[in-house]
């Protein structure tokens, strides 16, 4: 054990008594046994907030997507198009 000045001894790592009785310990541990089952079974019969979510949001994204999806990959698709082509040439060109 270990003492430190004016402080009573205090029980080193290996030798700490238990906080509480095993009965106790038990009683807590079959407790929180029967929380974690009733929230794994109810979250298998509901839905979850990430779903709900997800639920209210498809229409508004669909939405999105039908009014800005066909400009934007054409506006994208264009610009590709034009970065990879040759240059064009002008059907006049000007004397040098």
């Amino acid at each position: 054990m270990t003492q430190m000045a004016g402080m009573q001894e205090l029980p080193i790592e290996g030798e700490r008594a238990q906080l509480v009785s095993r009965d106790a310990h038990n009683a807590v541990h079959a407790a929180f046994d029967a929380l974690t089952r009733t929230i794994l079974v109810d979250n298998a019969r509901t839905r979850t907030l990430e779903h709900l979510v997800g639920e209210m949001m498809r229409p508004m994204l669909k939405s999105w997507l039908d009014n800005n999806l066909p400009p934007l990959v054409e506006r994208l698709v264009r610009a590709e198009i034009e970065r990879v082509s040759p240059p064009r040439r002008t059907a006049n060109p000007t004397p040098q």
